[in-house]
């Protein structure tokens, strides 16, 4: 997890640089991506209507926010407070944290002259990929505490998890709202948040925790 976290985060610092910077290269390729993209929505209405749900909607970080805050909740309810406190904290950390890398980069959205979808704020990095990355890793994270060996839908739910994760990317790529290297950001710092998260978890865990929550007692077990 370590090795993750500094990868992930030495890749976003680079990415970051190279579009504070400019670089060409980045900046044609982001440019060629989006076009082809945009071509294709307006071509397709019925796929890009359906885009537009599954962004909306479905992805919306607004819809993330809320099954981090219900996963807290839970966890709260399970008297597993220090867990739930930091799916909260780290929700909430990249939600201000995303604000403030966009305030000041202050990318602009790709602009259109025929406009499929629309959004506020700037361009880098994609909330909603940050989102989605932040809130299915943490859930998975939550649900590997309590039962992965035990509980065979284990597999579908990290499948699905992935697949919202780059789904929502492609969304906001394909309605023409971001850049490509807008969504690679979000994916970069949300997987580095959700590391340093559970590294900070495990190394602050009291003594006799099994990191589940559950003091010298088996995971799953009632106490």
């Amino acid at each position: 997890m370590r090795t993750s976290a500094l990868i992930s985060g030495a890749l976003a610092l680079l990415l970051l640089l190279l579009v504070v910077v400019g670089w060409s290269p980045l900046l044609s390729a982001d440019r060629s991506v989006a076009e082809a993209l945009h071509r294709s929505a307006l071509a397709h209405p019925g796929f890009t209507h359906v885009n537009r749900i599954l962004s909306d909607w479905v992805w919306d970080p607004w819809t993330m926010r809320a099954l981090a805050a219900g996963t807290a909740v839970l966890l709260w309810w399970r008297r597993e407070r220090r867990a739930a406190l930091w799916v909260a904290g780290t929700t909430l950390f990249a939600v201000g944290f995303q604000q403030a890398l966009k305030a000041l980069v202050g990318r602009e959205r790709p602009v259109w002259a025929e406009p499929v979808d629309s959004a506020r704020y700037a361009a880098f990095p994609s909330g909603h990929a940050m989102a989605a990355t932040v809130t299915c890793g943490l859930l998975l994270w939550v649900l590997a505490l309590h039962w992965r060996d035990e509980w065979r839908g284990w597999g579908t739910l990290a499948g699905a998890a992935v697949v919202s994760v780059l789904g929502v990317g492609w969304t906001r790529v394909y309605l023409g709202v971001h850049w490509p290297s807008d969504v690679v950001e979000g994916w970069l710092l949300g997987w580095c948040c959700v590391a340093v998260a559970v590294i900070t978890y495990r190394r602050t865990a009291p003594e006799g925790d099994d990191g589940a929550g559950n003091s010298g007692s088996r995971m799953g077990e009632k106490r």
